[in-house]
């Protein structure tokens, strides 16, 4: 791991996010029964039974200094997801957050949002990051429409940019915040957890 960007944990009153541990199996395995993403063919989540080996293979890419893994905890301590800094350049202090995927009972809730706020805070307010990636299937309408709300430009899309396990070809949308854009977004994150709902 480079000493750029290391093992952390990020508190805030809807999420907690804490470095991925093998021990984190278990209650992953029963959080991402809770809506069963991985059968949506867009989308690349572990299946209960693949979680240890997935936990396996994101901790081995941490290793090679390419990933940070967290454990997304609800506010009541219960491992809800996984959430990723990935495709880390230290050289040019950029970072993408992606591999995510969340529980359904957290879903529309405000912890997606606390947790862009924290990952995203992080990056620019610590790391000095220039920009920070967002990349999803075109497919992928509900991870579209809420990397867009987070405040983050289409970039482009990647055409047949990846081939799935199922053998279709991915195209895949790159978004961004850039570093100046960050006051603005943070604001608007704000904003989003502090409305009355």
């Amino acid at each position: 791991m480079t000493r750029w960007i290391a093992p952390l944990t990020l508190t805030g009153q809807h999420a907690t996010l804490v470095p991925l541990a093998a021990a984190h199996a278990a209650p992953l395995s029963v959080a991402v029964r809770d809506g069963e993403l991985w059968r949506l063919w867009y989308t690349s989540v572990p299946t209960p039974e693949q979680m240890d080996a997935e936990i396996e293979r994101r901790l081995g890419l941490q290793a090679a200094g390419s990933m940070l893994p967290f454990t997304v905890l609800d506010a009541a301590g219960t491992p809800a997801g996984m959430t990723t800094y990935m495709n880390i350049d230290a050289v040019h202090r950029r970072v993408e957050i992606g591999s995510t995927w969340y529980a359904a009972r957290v879903q529309h809730t405000p912890l997606n949002t606390e947790c862009k706020l924290l990952l995203l805070g992080h990056a620019f307010e610590t790391l000095g990051c220039i920009a920070v990636e967002f990349r999803t299937h075109f497919f992928n309408q509900p991870s579209r429409r809420a990397i867009e709300r987070l405040g983050a430009r289409l970039d482009g899309v990647l055409r047949n940019h990846q081939r799935a396990a199922n053998g279709t070809l991915r195209d895949t949308c790159v978004y961004s915040i850039l570093e100046s854009e960050w006051p603005t977004v943070k604001t608007h994150l704000r904003w989003q957890l502090d409305k009355p709902r």
